[in-house]
């Protein structure tokens, strides 16, 4: 919900700047001259804009969507870009005291307060180990599994939050290509509307009406995939890490667990020796008579 509600406020926020931005460029231009006062060159060197606005907003209300466009995805991109940079830290997804404390509470014997202890101070970490805890009932080999279980599902919602970067850099190029398109596709109409009578400056005109769009979608789209790969990169680091100090901080498990099953068997009492068993009574002697 939290994030809707950011999107919505950047999408009023890009359509405003917008709106700023064409009455600016608006005000920008030249007022146009009646024909009988001016030459055709003084008309064609007024009615060209003059500032950079000015181009991007001379495309129509086709160029004025595809810049909105990439004016909104340019906002997410940074919104998202600020987002990693604040989250993917060393200190946020894996918090320096919270392996050697978890250690020190199993080293005692204490899991009770251990998986407290995760529930309080949430994070990367505190998922994974909490996650080995639970399954401490049984084994090692089940808690193994739940750490690696645990890690696969923190890390893959990582990078789908990352993931949001790349698709932003793949479409801002086609968006910008898009404008460049339907921008050739004015100009040569003005050519079969004008039947081949267009001058060149005609044609370049909306020639470089239509790159400008090309330009914008590639300036959304270099930082994009630039910060794309570095947090990719990074999330993996994390994790690596995140993995290992779990596995070290539920070591004292597994030790435990190993002296358990190597303690001797209690010796057995010997068995009192049975009493020998008594002669029977001989018989008496026959008397003489």
């Amino acid at each position: 919900m939290r994030r809707t509600k950011l999107l919505l406020l950047l999408l009023a926020l890009g359509f405003a700047a917008a709106a700023m931005i064409d009455r600016a460029g608006a005000q920008a231009r030249p007022a146009k001259t009646s024909a009988s006062q001016t030459t055709p060159g003084d008309n064609d060197a007024q009615s060209a804009p003059k500032s950079f606005w000015g181009i991007i907003f001379s495309g129509g209300l086709t160029g004025l969507l595809i810049v909105l466009v990439l004016l909104v995805l340019s906002m997410i991109a940074a919104t998202l870009i600020f987002e990693h940079v604040m989250t993917l830290r060393a200190k946020v997804v894996i918090p320096p005291d919270f392996a050697p404390a978890v250690r020190e509470l199993l080293v005692r014997g204490n899991v009770a307060a251990a998986d407290q202890m995760c529930h309080a101070q949430p994070s990367f970490l505190a998922y994974v180990v909490q996650a080995g805890v639970s399954e401490i009932d049984g084994g090692w080999s089940a808690v193994e599994k739940a750490m690696e279980d645990a890690v696969g599902e923190q890390s893959a919602r990582m990078f789908r939050k990352v993931e949001y970067l790349s698709v932003i850099g793949n479409i801002a190029p086609m968006v910008g290509l898009l404008g460049t398109v339907t921008g050739m596709i004015f100009a040569f109409q003005q050519v079969a509307d004008t039947q081949g009578a267009a001058r060149a400056a005609d044609l370049a005109e909306g020639i470089y009406q239509a790159l400008v769009t090309t330009v914008g979608g590639l300036l959304v789209a270099i930082p994009c995939l630039a910060a794309f790969a570095i947090f990719r990169n990074r999330v993996d680091q994390l994790v690596a890490e995140a993995a290992y100090l779990a596995q070290h901080a539920l070591t004292p498990l597994k030790r435990r667990r190993m002296r358990s099953s190597s303690a001797p068997p209690s010796a057995a009492v010997p068995a009192a020796p049975a009493p020998a068993a008594q002669a029977p009574p001989a018989p008496p002697a026959a008397g003489g008579r």
